[in-house]
Order: structure tokens, then sequence, then C-alpha cells
């Protein structure tokens, strides 16, 4: 069985079953399961850092972690929502070294000589759409990353991936409660960063 339009053959078993699979030796196992969860992470990975190539870290630091503890992997939650654990964990604790080690990006360095048309640093092109809709999203997205960490981490599995609370609490590692108190005060401080512009 393939999906649609892609050739490449679907694998039947459960992420549970792959993951015990990975842990036996199958050296397939483990891509399928990143495979099949990638796209998901990432999105959760990049809005609760708010920064592409931190996003991109995160979730290859959550990867290596997650495959070298798949043997530790109970069963007590889905393994998506374990993955889902595993990045949050990996995200907050890239922006924990980054509070107590902040960097700056490097500035762009000219050619030999001064020569403005012979840059030897990579230049990022920033086109802005003047669409409501997207200077709105760019709001949210700035106001959400004024927030603190846990409650952004709350809000994001929450209400922008419509992961249920109890399952949110479970991949942040805290109380039902304590989920729903972040949301809340994430909700009320976004309201204030955002005012009437959204």
């Amino acid at each position: 069985m393939t999906p649609a339009g892609t050739g490449a053959p679907v694998d039947p078993r459960t992420d549970a079953e792959l993951l015990t699979a990975h842990v036996a030796g199958d050296p397939e196992a483990f891509g399928e399961v990143v495979r099949r969860h990638r796209d998901r992470l990432w999105a959760v990975a990049l809005r609760t850092t708010g920064d592409r190539e931190e996003a991109a870290d995160a979730v290859q630091d959550a990867l290596v972690s997650a495959l070298r503890a798949a043997d530790r992997f109970r069963g007590d939650s889905a393994v998506t929502t374990w993955l889902h654990r595993i990045v949050v964990n990996a995200c907050l604790d890239r922006a924990r070294r980054r509070a107590v080690r902040p960097t700056r990006p490097l500035e762009e360095e000219v050619g030999p000589g001064g020569d403005e048309n012979a840059r030897t640093g990579a230049a990022l092109a920033v086109v802005e759409d003047a669409t409501p809709h997207v200077e709105a999203g760019l709001d949210v997205t700035r106001a959400l990353a004024r927030l603190p960490e846990a409650q952004r981490a709350a809000l994001v599995l929450v209400d922008m991936y419509d992961v249920p609370v109890a399952e949110a609490a479970e991949i942040l590692g805290v109380a039902v409660g304590t989920v729903k108190s972040r949301c809340s005060r994430g909700r009320v401080t976004l309201a204030e960063l955002l005012g009437d512009r959204v």
C-alpha cells in the first residue's frame, strides 16, 4: 500500500510497534516514526521558539534524544505525545541556554577593498507582505515570543495545535490545572500586547 502519488510504501505498524522494532534493531523503524510526525513536531518547535534556526536545532536535538531514549519509552502515553514532550523540552532547554549566553547575529562582511558588490557574508532578503492578515500574524508571532516560555509552550499546544489540555499537561510534564492557568495568563498577556491590532 502506498500514499497517493508518492510511490513510497506505508508501514502498517503503529508508532509503538515501530519504536519497539527500532529498539530491536530495525534500521528503518525510527525513520518511519519521524516521517509520520516531523511536520507537526517542526510546527510546534517553530511556534515555541519563534525562530526557524532555533526550531530546526531543537527538533534535531529532540529527535536525537528520542532516538537514544527509545528503549526507555514505557508506553504510558502515545508515541506522538512522548515526541511532542521531547520537542517542547528541547525548545525550552535552548531558550534557557540562550538566556544565559545571549548571542547576536554576525555582521555581514564587505569584500576586499570595501567593495560593497563583493560581500562575503550571507544576506537575508526580508520581503514584507503588507496584507492585514499577514501583519496580524506577525503581530501575534511577536507577541507570542514575548510571553514567558511556559505560557508560550502551553498556548502553542492548546490554542494553536488543538492538543487537548490533558495531553498538553502530559507533554509539558505539569498538572492539567497548571496548563489551564498558563493558557489563561498567556491569553490575557497576549490580549494586552496586541490591544486592538488583531
